[in-house]
């Protein structure tokens, strides 16, 4: 018995040590034997407004995996908010599952009351692996809901457009000119995201190259696009301009860097550099211009932004095409400063929320 409460103290303390490290104020554990719903919600930072941030469901291989991803993601979430100069903060949520299997109505509700128990602290929206109808079921049960049918809708089609343009200015830095006609992409990921992304870079003219971990998609993929299916491990040895990370993060890491031959990264996935300090430097020393990921995968909050001011589809239009210049500022800065990328944009957001706070503070 003693030991069973030291091993549980000991991942609390961890858990706490961890919270604090990357500046988190809460997070949830969320159970509900009934409708098998096993979720933690992540609250990074609140200064700048509620926190704001998807629900990813996803099968992963432990629940310390799945701690790891939600607390990086939601601080990502803090970051992009605070970029965009939007009035939000970061949080984000995860649902331990297949989503191919796992999903019910009586789940994503029974999630929905543990939103609403937060009483606006945290807003959600759908993510990987989570659509605008199961939306509709947490939506039951919370108004502290974004992207539900009938108002703004899915995200992915504005976060897509952002890294759309994140990736021409990306190109504009490389290559003088932001055309990326006959430029040669690697997509991984063909998702909400992912193939909204194909759409533009295959009416720009841009030679594409696709994978994805689902055959199903592939083959309708390869249908609808003029594309090149590649296998899920060849993606990162192909002789190409751009890659563009548009599924689960980490991907650029000891094991890939190396094998990357592309100019440019520029995608839509959170979190793409397993380890910042390291690998951001890494891309340095390869040449390789990194836009950074929550700067130019920004579009989807600015969507849900709107929708909770009142929506407006030019100004989302708008925000969203200023990825373009705000991408171009990044790089200079970075090259000004000698930093990575990465850093450039978090010192950008940091000094915002440290600027704001003091304004808070002084009511």
């Amino acid at each position: 018995m003693e030991n069973i409460v030291e091993e549980k103290a000991q991942k609390h303390g961890f858990l706490l040590s961890k919270m604090e490290e990357m500046g988190h104020e809460q997070v949830v554990f969320c159970n509900d034997k009934s409708t098998g719903l096993k979720a933690i919600i992540a609250i990074h930072n609140t200064v700048l407004g509620p926190s704001l941030g998807g629900t990813r469901m996803w099968n992963y291989n432990s629940e310390e995996e799945a701690l790891t991803d939600v607390l990086r993601l939601s601080r990502g979430m803090t970051y992009k908010s605070s970029i965009s100069g939007l009035n939000l903060g970061g949080g984000k949520a995860v649902i331990i599952g297949d989503s191919r299997k796992d999903k019910s109505e009586a789940l994503f509700r029974r999630f929905g009351k543990f939103v609403n128990s937060l009483n606006g602290k945290y807003i959600t929206a759908e993510d990987v692996g989570v659509s605008p109808k199961e939306m509709t079921w947490v939506g039951l049960e919370t108004k502290h809901v974004t992207g539900l049918p009938g108002t703004s809708g899915d995200p992915s089609p504005l976060t897509a457009y952002g890294v759309y343009m994140g990736m021409k200015a990306a190109a504009k830095k490389a290559y003088g000119s932001d055309s990326l006609g006959k430029r040669k992409v690697a997509v991984q990921g063909a998702g909400h995201v992912g193939e909204y992304l194909i759409q533009h870079l295959v009416n720009e003219g841009a030679n594409v190259y696709v994978t994805d971990i689902y055959e199903p998609t592939l083959e309708r993929i390869s249908k609808e696009y003029p594309v090149d299916i590649v296998g899920i491990d060849e993606i990162y040895d192909l002789d190409v301009d751009i890659y563009s990370p548009c599924a689960l993060g980490a991907t650029i890491n000891d094991d890939t860097i190396d094998r990357l031959k592309c100019k440019i990264i520029a995608g839509a996935a959170n979190n793409q550099l397993k380890i910042e300090s390291k690998h951001g430097q890494d891309l340095i020393d390869r040449d390789i211009i990194y836009a950074p990921d929550y700067l130019i995968n920004a579009g989807g909050v600015i969507n849900c932004y709107s929708e909770l001011i009142g929506y407006d589809k030019n100004h989302v239009m708008g925000l969203t095409e200023n990825i373009y210049d705000t991408t171009l500022n990044i790089f200079d800065k970075a090259e000004k400063d000698s930093v990575p990328t990465y850093l450039a944009a978090n010192k950008l957001a940091e000094e915002r929320i440290e600027q704001i706070g003091k304004i808070k503070l002084s009511y």
